[in-house]
């Protein structure tokens, strides 16, 4: 066992182990540690604690200080400078006619370097750009492209729900959705309804995904081929969560339609959802 303390450099950002020299830290401390960018500055997310040794990459870097009203001083300093630099590089961007979007801009904690996020719809040559920010600020200059999902992330937002973005809130990290994910759920395959403000599919379909998984295992499918109390027929409606059934049963001059609860029907042979070809095209690049 090997023991540790979570720092995040971002306020809802990935969580990195570092070792804490045998300080004991709390919650929301200020640090400063050395990670492959430099010397940064970073916010204490998980206080001490033992984990095994398989569960980290050795060797860990150890804490180089608690945050000092100096280094918070260089933080508010970094931030303002921020602004500034965000400022000029729209208008380096402007100048040079580039079909890109800036998002954010970041100091690294000792001025070492800035790194401009930005979005593009293609491949952009920014070769120019970084000469004219270079001879500006007089330091190392980075451009980095992201996707749109990162773009939330790091401008926040509403969602549909009413309430602040998920990846902007809590979401460390993206976790993989799929349209397979909204077609298990019986959710509208309506590219409006199931894609959040970035445009890709919503990242609560993979919330109560596991639940789904869980009862489409024991659940027969839409279509499927059944025995019932009443006779044999065919699924023409469910509901996951409550476990009802609705059955067209057959052989019957009227047709009859009958609820029942899946513990009460025996499946004869099941059935395979489908989406059509002009669905599944539509919403390809909804993932």
């Amino acid at each position: 066992m090997a023991e540790v303390i979570g720092v995040r450099f971002k306020d809802v950002g990935k969580i990195y182990y570092f070792d804490p020299d045998g300080k004991k830290l709390s919650l929301g401390d200020k640090v400063i540690v050395e990670t492959v960018r430099g010397v940064e500055c970073g916010t204490v997310s998980m206080a001490n604690r033992s984990v095994p040794d398989n569960s980290i990459v050795k060797p860990l870097k150890k804490l180089i200080r608690t945050a000092t009203e100096a280094d918070l001083a260089t933080l508010k300093k970094n931030a303002e400078h921020e602004k500034q630099a965000f400022a000029v590089c729209e208008q380096k961007i402007a100048s040079h006619k580039l079909n890109m979007k800036l998002v954010d801009v970041e100091y690294t904690f000792d001025g070492s370097k800035i790194l401009f996020y930005f979005t593009a719809e293609g491949r952009v040559d920014f070769r120019e750009l970084v000469k004219d920010l270079a001879s500006v600020f007089r330091t190392r200059i980075e451009l980095r492209q992201i996707g749109v999902r990162d773009e939330a992330k790091m401008m926040g937002g509403i969602g549909v729900c009413g309430r602040p973005l998920c990846c902007s809130t809590f979401l460390g990290e993206f976790q993989p959705v799929s349209i397979k994910m909204a077609k298990e759920q019986g959710i509208s395959l309506n590219p409006t309804k199931i894609s959040g403000t970035c445009g890709r599919l919503m990242c609560c379909l993979k919330y109560e995904q596991d639940a789904y998984e869980d009862l489409l295992r024991t659940t027969p499918k839409l279509g499927a081929y059944v025995q019932t109390p009443d006779g044999k027929g065919t699924v023409t409606d469910l509901n996951l969560l409550t476990g009802i059934l609705t059955v067209h049963i057959e052989k019957t001059a009227d047709g009859v339609v009958r609820q029942y609860p899946k513990s009460k029907v025996r499946m004869i042979r099941d059935a395979q959802p489908g989406t059509s070809g002009d669905d599944a095209e539509d919403l390809k690049g909804l993932e």
